[in-house]
């Protein structure tokens, strides 16, 4: 599946104000965003399957890439477009024996070294953060700022996605300093109107892509 950038969802039941995760992520399609990640650190497997292949079934039927956090088991079991891993989770060269070349694997750099590592083990993708700082997140590492975007974008010709601390005053620095898309959650999955939240984001990353200087 082709990685276009733009608005990455992930879950966060703790942010979602009583709503359930498939209201909340049909609500985030409807506004524009273009992949979600089923990242819930503390449910067991059996839920995570369960959600999981109702995301799937959402995310298919929108032409939504699906990507589950972690859980390269649960990613497979429920036919996800892809996984998302970190530095300190299975090695990215053993979960492409597992899950083959085809399946879209992101990893999380957060060093140009990192990066380069990761795209020459077959990463389809990188995430990068955290940005700004962030609750999200509580083992997140100490903010990096944009200097690190600049220079993983330098590093790597992957796709990157921003995370950690992003809100709608900032999602251009982001793209302006080399992301391809950002990746949130409180910020929409907390939202009064999660739709409207994500058009919101969406207008902004695509405004920041057409004031980019086209390359020659």
């Amino acid at each position: 599946m082709v990685i276009h950038g733009g608005l990455y969802i992930i879950t966060g039941e703790e942010f979602s104000r009583g709503r359930s995760y498939t209201e909340v992520i049909q609500a985030c399609i409807s506004g524009g965003a273009t992949a979600v990640q089923l990242r819930e650190k503390h449910w067991p497997a059996s839920w995570l399957v369960e959600a999981g292949r109702k995301l799937r079934r959402i995310t298919q039927e929108a032409g939504v890439l699906f990507i589950v956090n972690d859980r390269v088991d649960v990613a497979m079991a429920v036919e996800a477009d892809g996984v998302h891993i970190g530095q300190q989770d299975i090695p990215l060269e053993l979960v492409r024996k597992i899950v083959g070349p085809h399946m879209v694997v992101g990893v999380s750099a957060g060093t140009p070294e990192e990066a380069r590592a990761a795209e020459k083990d077959g990463a389809s993708y990188i995430g990068v953060g955290p940005v700004f700082p962030t609750q999200t997140k509580k083992d997140a590492r100490s903010p990096r700022g944009l200097r690190l975007l600049e220079e993983i974008r330098r590093a790597t010709s992957l796709p990157i996605y921003a995370i950690g601390g992003i809100q709608i005053h900032n999602v251009a620095s982001v793209i302006q300093a080399g992301a391809d898309g950002a990746a949130v959650i409180s910020a929409v999955v907390g939202a009064d109107d999660v739709t409207g939240a994500v058009r919101a984001f969406v207008t902004e990353i695509q405004r920041a892509k057409n004031q980019q200087p086209q390359e020659e």
